[in-house]
């Protein structure tokens, strides 16, 4: 599939198979988020890779959609803010910088024929209690992925 196929193709799945996604086409997104450019070269991101099974009820705590824990994975982005590049103005950039990665992966998988649905729409507070994140991370958006 070339680029501009995939971003014909890419949408917002809202309805996942369980099957379990290949290790190496979750390990071929990854690279890809890895990949992503960010402002100044900072890299200041981390993508936790969750496993849905067994743990339904407690993911839809961070989206209460039945479907966001449908698909075998969901992967969430987060930043941190106070380590990011900001622009002379005061704009910091990890929100952008964010947005980047969840985007190369969010294609990368649409070229494996795989779905996913960007949730920005989550709840802070519970997803940085499941996902243990320490002080100064920021969950910034989440997707199934199957």
């Amino acid at each position: 599939m070339d680029y501009f196929e995939v971003v014909r193709k890419r949408c917002a799945c809202r309805d996942y198979l369980p099957d379990m996604v290949e290790a190496e086409k979750l390990a071929a997104i990854l690279d890809c988020a890895r990949l992503a450019p960010t402002a100044n070269n900072r890299q200041e991101f981390k993508v936790i890779v969750l496993r849905t099974a067994g743990r339904e009820q407690e993911l839809r705590r961070i989206y209460y959609r039945e479907w966001f824990a449908q698909a075998p994975y969901v992967l969430g982005v987060c930043s941190i803010p106070a380590r990011c590049w900001t622009r002379g103005d005061g704009k910091v950039y990890s929100d952008v910088d964010a947005a980047i990665v969840m985007d190369h992966m969010i294609l990368a998988a649409t070229a494996l024929g795989l779905g996913t649905c960007w949730v920005a729409n989550f709840d802070p507070p519970a997803a940085r209690e499941i996902l243990h994140l320490e002080p100064g991370w920021e969950p910034v958006a989440f997707t199934p992925l199957g």
